[in-house]
Protein backbone atom coordinates (compact mmCIF):
# COMPACT_ATOMS: atom_id res chain seq x y z
CA UNK A 1 0.00 0.00 0.00
CA UNK A 2 3.66 2.21 0.64
CA UNK A 3 1.31 3.69 3.44
CA UNK A 4 4.83 5.19 4.40
CA UNK A 5 5.19 7.06 1.16
CA UNK A 6 2.08 8.22 1.53
CA UNK A 7 2.87 9.79 4.56
CA UNK A 8 4.88 12.38 2.92
CA UNK A 9 2.19 12.88 0.54
CA UNK A 10 -0.27 14.79 3.33
CA UNK A 11 2.51 17.96 3.01
CA UNK A 12 1.97 18.51 -0.72
CA UNK A 13 -1.76 17.32 -1.69
CA UNK A 14 -3.88 20.44 -2.10
CA UNK A 15 -7.56 19.89 -2.42
CA UNK A 16 -10.16 22.97 -1.84
CA UNK A 17 -12.95 22.06 0.61
CA UNK A 18 -15.92 24.43 0.03
CA UNK A 19 -19.87 24.26 0.30
CA UNK A 20 -21.54 21.98 2.25
CA UNK A 21 -23.31 18.78 2.97
CA UNK A 22 -23.44 16.33 5.15
CA UNK A 23 -20.42 14.86 7.01
CA UNK A 24 -20.29 11.21 7.56
CA UNK A 25 -17.25 10.28 10.24
CA UNK A 26 -15.32 7.31 9.24
CA UNK A 27 -17.60 6.45 6.22
CA UNK A 28 -20.63 6.88 4.19
CA UNK A 29 -23.97 6.85 6.42
CA UNK A 30 -26.31 6.71 2.98
CA UNK A 31 -25.54 5.90 -0.77
CA UNK A 32 -25.79 8.54 -3.37
CA UNK A 33 -29.43 10.50 -3.04
CA UNK A 34 -32.23 7.94 -3.87
CA UNK A 35 -34.41 8.12 -7.41
CA UNK A 36 -37.51 10.00 -7.01
CA UNK A 37 -40.41 6.97 -5.76
CA UNK A 38 -42.99 5.87 -7.65
CA UNK A 39 -45.41 7.55 -9.66
CA UNK A 40 -48.68 8.59 -8.23
CA UNK A 41 -51.82 6.15 -8.90
CA UNK A 42 -54.00 7.59 -11.24
CA UNK A 43 -56.60 9.89 -9.69
CA UNK A 44 -59.79 7.98 -8.50
CA UNK A 45 -63.19 8.75 -10.38
CA UNK A 46 -65.32 11.73 -9.60
CA UNK A 47 -68.93 10.88 -8.73
CA UNK A 48 -71.55 11.93 -11.31
CA UNK A 49 -74.23 14.03 -10.34
CA UNK A 50 -75.82 13.32 -12.95
CA UNK A 51 -78.78 11.09 -12.02
CA UNK A 52 -80.29 10.70 -15.66
CA UNK A 53 -76.07 9.21 -17.25
CA UNK A 54 -76.71 6.31 -18.98
CA UNK A 55 -75.51 3.13 -16.66
CA UNK A 56 -73.19 1.74 -20.05
CA UNK A 57 -71.18 5.11 -19.81
CA UNK A 58 -71.03 4.72 -16.14
CA UNK A 59 -69.44 1.56 -16.58
CA UNK A 60 -67.47 2.52 -19.24
CA UNK A 61 -65.67 5.44 -16.95
CA UNK A 62 -65.36 3.02 -14.28
CA UNK A 63 -63.45 0.45 -16.52
CA UNK A 64 -61.84 3.05 -18.00
CA UNK A 65 -60.32 4.31 -14.61
CA UNK A 66 -59.25 1.16 -13.22
CA UNK A 67 -57.43 1.14 -16.35
CA UNK A 68 -55.03 4.17 -15.86
CA UNK A 69 -54.70 3.07 -12.04
CA UNK A 70 -53.12 -0.70 -13.63
CA UNK A 71 -51.22 0.82 -16.19
CA UNK A 72 -49.76 3.66 -12.88
CA UNK A 73 -49.40 0.99 -10.64
CA UNK A 74 -47.43 -1.02 -13.53
CA UNK A 75 -45.04 1.94 -14.40
CA UNK A 76 -44.52 2.10 -10.64
CA UNK A 77 -42.90 -0.85 -10.06
CA UNK A 78 -39.78 -1.01 -12.45
CA UNK A 79 -39.14 2.57 -11.19
CA UNK A 80 -39.25 1.08 -7.49
CA UNK A 81 -37.02 -1.60 -8.33
CA UNK A 82 -34.53 1.08 -9.63
CA UNK A 83 -34.15 3.04 -6.66
CA UNK A 84 -31.36 1.26 -5.17
CA UNK A 85 -33.08 0.12 -2.03
CA UNK A 86 -31.51 -1.81 0.49
CA UNK A 87 -30.71 -5.61 -0.68
CA UNK A 88 -31.90 -7.83 1.99
CA UNK A 89 -29.07 -9.29 3.65
CA UNK A 90 -28.54 -12.88 5.04
CA UNK A 91 -28.91 -13.16 9.19
CA UNK A 92 -26.20 -11.81 10.79
CA UNK A 93 -24.78 -9.61 7.97
CA UNK A 94 -24.97 -5.90 8.16
CA UNK A 95 -26.63 -3.22 5.96
CA UNK A 96 -23.99 -0.81 4.60
CA UNK A 97 -25.71 1.71 6.73
CA UNK A 98 -25.21 -0.44 9.87
CA UNK A 99 -21.84 -0.72 8.72
CA UNK A 100 -21.11 2.74 8.52
CA UNK A 101 -22.78 3.34 11.72
CA UNK A 102 -20.29 0.67 13.29
CA UNK A 103 -17.55 2.24 15.88
CA UNK A 104 -13.87 1.79 14.78
CA UNK A 105 -12.46 -1.52 15.98
CA UNK A 106 -15.93 -3.02 15.64
CA UNK A 107 -16.46 -6.43 14.31
CA UNK A 108 -18.71 -6.01 11.43
CA UNK A 109 -19.62 -8.45 8.63
CA UNK A 110 -20.73 -7.71 5.78
CA UNK A 111 -21.84 -9.13 1.87
CA UNK A 112 -20.36 -7.38 -1.11
CA UNK A 113 -19.03 -7.71 -4.62
CA UNK A 114 -15.78 -7.15 -6.31
CA UNK A 115 -15.14 -4.61 -8.49
CA UNK A 116 -11.54 -4.57 -8.82
CA UNK A 117 -8.50 -6.35 -6.99
CA UNK A 118 -5.58 -3.86 -6.53
CA UNK A 119 -2.90 -6.69 -4.85
CA UNK A 120 -2.33 -9.95 -3.39
CA UNK A 121 0.84 -10.92 -1.76
CA UNK A 122 1.69 -13.40 1.08
CA UNK A 123 -1.78 -14.83 1.13
CA UNK A 124 -3.24 -11.29 1.63
CA UNK A 125 -5.54 -9.44 -0.88
CA UNK A 126 -6.69 -5.93 -1.02
CA UNK A 127 -10.45 -5.31 -2.50
CA UNK A 128 -12.51 -2.64 -3.71
CA UNK A 129 -15.93 -3.73 -3.71
CA UNK A 130 -19.52 -2.54 -3.42
CA UNK A 131 -23.23 -3.45 -2.98
CA UNK A 132 -26.26 -1.29 -4.66
CA UNK A 133 -26.00 1.17 -1.21
CA UNK A 134 -22.46 1.56 -0.83
CA UNK A 135 -18.48 0.63 -0.94
CA UNK A 136 -15.93 -1.52 0.95
CA UNK A 137 -12.54 -1.29 1.10
CA UNK A 138 -11.13 -4.64 1.90
CA UNK A 139 -7.14 -4.16 3.11
CA UNK A 140 -5.23 -7.29 3.54
CA UNK A 141 -7.89 -9.86 3.27
CA UNK A 142 -6.68 -13.58 3.93
CA UNK A 143 -6.33 -14.82 0.65
CA UNK A 144 -4.61 -17.81 -0.77
CA UNK A 145 -3.78 -17.56 -4.52
CA UNK A 146 -5.80 -20.09 -5.79
CA UNK A 147 -8.96 -18.28 -4.45
CA UNK A 148 -7.51 -14.53 -5.37
CA UNK A 149 -8.15 -15.82 -9.01
CA UNK A 150 -11.60 -16.91 -8.02
CA UNK A 151 -12.32 -12.88 -7.64
CA UNK A 152 -13.44 -11.86 -10.91
CA UNK A 153 -15.19 -8.15 -10.99
CA UNK A 154 -18.99 -8.55 -9.93
CA UNK A 155 -18.21 -12.02 -7.63
CA UNK A 156 -20.34 -11.61 -3.89
CA UNK A 157 -18.33 -12.45 -1.04
CA UNK A 158 -19.26 -12.52 2.54
CA UNK A 159 -16.79 -10.83 4.61
CA UNK A 160 -16.18 -10.82 8.31
CA UNK A 161 -13.57 -8.48 9.69
CA UNK A 162 -12.63 -5.16 11.88
CA UNK A 163 -13.73 -1.87 10.81
CA UNK A 164 -10.54 0.62 10.54
CA UNK A 165 -9.38 3.88 9.75
CA UNK A 166 -6.30 5.02 7.94
CA UNK A 167 -5.80 8.42 7.80
CA UNK A 168 -9.18 9.07 6.79
CA UNK A 169 -9.44 6.02 4.15
CA UNK A 170 -12.33 3.46 6.39
CA UNK A 171 -11.27 -0.36 5.67
CA UNK A 172 -12.00 -3.34 6.86
CA UNK A 173 -9.03 -5.10 8.03
CA UNK A 174 -7.99 -8.41 9.56
CA UNK A 175 -10.76 -9.98 7.45
CA UNK A 176 -11.95 -13.69 6.50
CA UNK A 177 -14.03 -13.95 3.36
CA UNK A 178 -16.70 -17.05 1.53
CA UNK A 179 -17.96 -16.97 -1.88
CA UNK A 180 -21.31 -16.74 -2.21
CA UNK A 181 -24.30 -17.26 -5.19
CA UNK A 182 -24.73 -13.91 -6.51
CA UNK A 183 -23.13 -11.55 -8.94
CA UNK A 184 -23.43 -7.35 -9.21
CA UNK A 185 -21.00 -4.69 -11.59
CA UNK A 186 -21.78 -1.32 -10.44
CA UNK A 187 -21.64 1.42 -12.80
CA UNK A 188 -19.87 4.66 -12.11
CA UNK A 189 -21.60 7.53 -10.49
CA UNK A 190 -20.60 10.45 -11.34
CA UNK A 191 -19.73 12.85 -8.88
CA UNK A 192 -18.28 15.70 -10.84
CA UNK A 193 -20.54 18.08 -9.13
CA UNK A 194 -19.45 16.70 -5.08
CA UNK A 195 -15.95 17.46 -5.53
CA UNK A 196 -14.69 20.25 -3.27
CA UNK A 197 -17.92 19.41 -1.02
CA UNK A 198 -18.38 18.04 2.23
CA UNK A 199 -20.85 15.26 1.18
CA UNK A 200 -17.28 14.03 -1.13
CA UNK A 201 -17.02 11.57 2.04
CA UNK A 202 -20.46 9.87 1.25
CA UNK A 203 -19.52 8.28 -1.55
CA UNK A 204 -16.11 7.26 -0.40
CA UNK A 205 -14.36 3.54 -2.33
CA UNK A 206 -17.36 4.03 -4.66
CA UNK A 207 -16.98 3.52 -8.62
CA UNK A 208 -17.13 6.88 -9.63
CA UNK A 209 -16.84 8.99 -12.52
CA UNK A 210 -15.57 13.01 -12.93
CA UNK A 211 -16.30 14.70 -16.27
CA UNK A 212 -14.85 17.73 -18.47
CA UNK A 213 -11.77 18.62 -15.67
CA UNK A 214 -9.31 20.22 -17.30
CA UNK A 215 -5.67 18.45 -17.07
CA UNK A 216 -3.08 21.11 -14.92
CA UNK A 217 0.62 21.42 -14.68
CA UNK A 218 1.49 18.68 -11.68
CA UNK A 219 4.98 20.22 -11.48
CA UNK A 220 8.25 20.31 -13.20
CA UNK A 221 10.68 18.66 -15.05
CA UNK A 222 14.51 18.67 -14.45
CA UNK A 223 14.75 21.71 -16.83
CA UNK A 224 11.76 23.73 -15.58
CA UNK A 225 9.30 22.68 -17.72
CA UNK A 226 5.91 22.28 -16.49
CA UNK A 227 4.54 18.40 -17.07
CA UNK A 228 1.27 17.15 -16.99
CA UNK A 229 2.42 14.25 -14.63
CA UNK A 230 4.79 12.96 -11.92
CA UNK A 231 6.26 9.52 -11.07
CA UNK A 232 5.81 9.39 -7.45
CA UNK A 233 3.53 12.20 -5.31
CA UNK A 234 7.05 14.51 -5.51
CA UNK A 235 8.66 13.24 -9.04
CA UNK A 236 11.08 11.51 -7.25
CA UNK A 237 9.73 7.99 -9.19
CA UNK A 238 10.53 5.85 -12.03
CA UNK A 239 8.36 4.18 -14.55
CA UNK A 240 6.05 1.79 -12.96
CA UNK A 241 5.68 3.63 -10.08
CA UNK A 242 2.37 5.89 -9.08
CA UNK A 243 1.73 8.46 -11.53
CA UNK A 244 0.01 11.87 -10.15
CA UNK A 245 -1.56 14.37 -12.19
CA UNK A 246 -3.63 17.53 -11.44
CA UNK A 247 -7.21 18.18 -13.14
CA UNK A 248 -9.10 21.50 -12.11
CA UNK A 249 -12.64 22.13 -12.21
CA UNK A 250 -14.48 25.72 -12.07
CA UNK A 251 -10.77 27.30 -11.15
CA UNK A 252 -10.42 24.47 -8.52
CA UNK A 253 -7.49 21.88 -8.84
CA UNK A 254 -7.49 18.69 -7.62
CA UNK A 255 -4.18 16.02 -7.54
CA UNK A 256 -5.63 12.22 -8.72
CA UNK A 257 -3.67 8.94 -8.99
CA UNK A 258 -3.04 5.88 -10.93
CA UNK A 259 -2.10 3.77 -8.21
CA UNK A 260 0.33 1.18 -9.61
CA UNK A 261 -0.99 -1.77 -7.88
CA UNK A 262 -4.18 -1.25 -9.29
CA UNK A 263 -3.22 -0.01 -12.83
CA UNK A 264 0.59 -0.71 -13.51
CA UNK A 265 2.03 0.50 -16.52
CA UNK A 266 0.78 -1.78 -18.73
CA UNK A 267 -2.15 -0.39 -18.37
CA UNK A 268 -4.66 1.34 -20.73
CA UNK A 269 -4.69 4.76 -18.28
CA UNK A 270 -1.05 4.35 -17.15
CA UNK A 271 0.07 4.77 -20.80
CA UNK A 272 -2.95 7.36 -21.14
CA UNK A 273 -2.18 9.50 -18.55
CA UNK A 274 1.83 9.94 -19.38
CA UNK A 275 0.34 11.10 -23.00
CA UNK A 276 -2.03 14.09 -21.34
CA UNK A 277 -1.11 17.83 -22.35
CA UNK A 278 -1.73 20.65 -20.09
CA UNK A 279 -4.76 22.24 -21.21
CA UNK A 280 -6.67 18.83 -21.58
CA UNK A 281 -10.19 18.62 -21.07
CA UNK A 282 -10.60 14.53 -19.88
CA UNK A 283 -13.21 12.14 -18.64
CA UNK A 284 -12.54 10.09 -15.72
CA UNK A 285 -13.57 6.78 -13.77
CA UNK A 286 -12.35 4.97 -10.75
CA UNK A 287 -12.33 4.53 -7.31
CA UNK A 288 -12.41 7.13 -4.42
CA UNK A 289 -9.75 6.34 -2.64
CA UNK A 290 -9.23 8.72 0.76
CA UNK A 291 -5.91 10.13 2.14
CA UNK A 292 -6.26 12.80 4.21
CA UNK A 293 -9.31 13.94 2.24
CA UNK A 294 -10.01 12.69 -1.54
CA UNK A 295 -7.20 11.13 -3.70
CA UNK A 296 -9.11 9.19 -6.43
CA UNK A 297 -7.55 6.36 -7.83
CA UNK A 298 -8.73 6.71 -11.51
CA UNK A 299 -8.85 3.47 -13.74
CA UNK A 300 -9.79 5.53 -16.99
CA UNK A 301 -9.12 8.57 -18.77
CA UNK A 302 -10.29 9.60 -22.42
CA UNK A 303 -10.75 13.05 -24.12
CA UNK A 304 -14.17 14.33 -22.83
CA UNK A 305 -16.79 14.31 -24.88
Amino acid sequence: MKRLTALLMAFTLVFACAGCGSDVGSAADETAPAESGAEDAAPAESETEDEVQEESGAEDAAAETDTDAGAAETEAEPEETASGSTEEKAEGVMTYEEYAAAELDTEVVVETYVQAKQSWWEDKATLYTQDQDGAYFIYDMACSEEDYEKLTPGTKIKVTGYKAEWSGEVEIIDATFEIEEGNYVAEPMDITSHLGQDDLVDYQNRYVSFKGMTVEAAGQDDDGNDVAFLYKWDGSGQEGDDLYFNVSLDGTTYTFTVESYLCDSSTDVYKAVKELNIGDTVDMEGFLYWYEGANPHITSVKAAN
